[in-house]
């Protein structure tokens, strides 16, 4: 039992003294993202991140690249921990996910060039192509069902770009996200958001299967802030 405490109080210690290495996505913009300028990292849940590890008082630093790398790095092991991942079962069997560090909506948009008003049901959307960013997912049942898609977009941006071009009918994405990007194109005017949304998806951060006692000490911060009003002070600011 005595070598056992003095193991856990190693580990302890260990985990105490290594800093955090935190990654996410550079182009999820407006929740993170970085600019043409410089690689530090810009964005919604880069403050809420920031602000939660402060609270867990560990040493830690926060980059973003592509998402793809994001999640290679994290199954890799040479990450800690890594944000926003979508709560989907196949995440929750991949990662200790921790959260929700905060929700948004999943929507379709799409231009006057379709006649979709809405859909019911996603066969109602089976005459359609919807572009889709590659590696993301999106709601269990849409991500599996047998659709037209495009998943060439490497990031929201570019799925953007391809609706506005015309190269696909409909997209999917996170709604704060996606109007976003429309504004920055000055293309307002030009899109349409169907009523229905796909999900309220809540957003989590993953560490690696079996990293509990970091995980614990993230979702003890989380629940401290979020009980002291702190992260909705940061999510009003970027809602303004």
């Amino acid at each position: 039992m005595r070598y056992l405490l003095l193991a856990l109080l190693a580990l302890s210690h260990s985990l105490a003294a290594q800093p955090w290495r935190v990654v996410g996505d550079e182009q999820f913009a407006p929740y993170s993202f970085v600019t043409a300028d410089d690689d530090t990292p810009h964005g919604l849940d880069v403050e809420l991140i920031d602000a939660v590890l402060r609270e867990a008082q560990v040493p830690y630093e926060i980059r973003l690249y592509p998402w793809e790398r994001v999640k290679r790095m994290l199954d890799r092991g040479e990450v800690q921990m890594a944000f926003q991942f979508a709560g989907t079962p196949q995440r929750q069997k991949q990662y200790e996910l921790v959260g929700p560090l905060r929700s948004g909506s999943t929507v379709f948009m799409t231009t006057g060039k379709t006649a979709i008003k809405d859909w019911k049901t996603l066969d109602d959307l089976s005459p359609y192509v919807i572009g889709q960013v590659r590696g993301y997912a999106y709601e269990e049942s849409f991500d599996r069902a047998d659709l037209a898609r495009d998943s060439s977009a490497q990031n929201p941006r570019q799925l953007v770009s391809m609706l506005l071009a015309g190269r696909i009918d409909i997209i999917v994405g996170d709604h704060t996200q996606l109007l976003y990007f429309i504004r920055e194109q000055r293309a307002q005017e030009q899109v349409r958001v169907l009523p229905r949304p796909l999900i309220q998806m809540p957003r989590f951060v993953a560490f690696a299967k079996g990293d509990v006692e970091r995980a614990r000490q993230f979702s003890e911060a989380l629940v401290r802030l979020r009980k002291a009003g702190k992260l909705d002070e940061i999510q009003q600011r970027w809602h303004r």
